[in-house]
């Protein structure tokens, strides 16, 4: 595949996941997807993912998860996202919900082979989230 049709295959990934829609985010992944939360945690398969990912995201009602920027080169494509939400559901980090906007972002990298995403990499500052959820002010 061309390097805009896999930015495409991550522009409609990313969507599905705003939209909380799993199912349409989980037929983008290859029968063989891991992810990797952080270097060396990996998820094996779209179930995985999905499960690991939703309950972040539940504790966020009406959250927002943007694609800012997308840069893909051969099978890659470098995905920058901005999460946007408020802490009002179920626990993140160990930390029950405190009602604070979150925002932060993320890095992923994402590999795709035979049109579907195989691998997922994510990096993100786990303490920029501790800190903003758990901090006084």
């Amino acid at each position: 595949m061309s390097t805009e049709a896999n930015k495409q295959v991550v522009r409609e990934f990313y969507a599905a996941l705003q939209h909380e829609d799993h199912a349409a985010a989980a037929r983008l992944c290859h029968p063989d997807f891991v992810f990797y939360l952080q270097m060396d945690t990996p998820i094996h398969g779209a179930e995985g993912f999905i499960a690991s990912e939703k309950k972040n995201f539940d504790a966020f009602p009406g959250f927002s998860f943007q694609v800012e920027r997308l840069i893909a080169e051969d099978d890659q494509v470098a995905a920058y996202l901005v999460f946007d939400g408020k802490h009002t559901a179920g626990p993140v980090e160990g930390i029950a919900p405190t009602g604070k906007r979150l925002r932060f972002s993320l890095l992923m990298l994402l590999t795709l082979s035979d049109g579907k995403i195989i691998e997922k990499r994510a990096h993100f500052d786990r303490l920029d989230i501790h800190r903003q959820l758990a901090s006084e002010a």
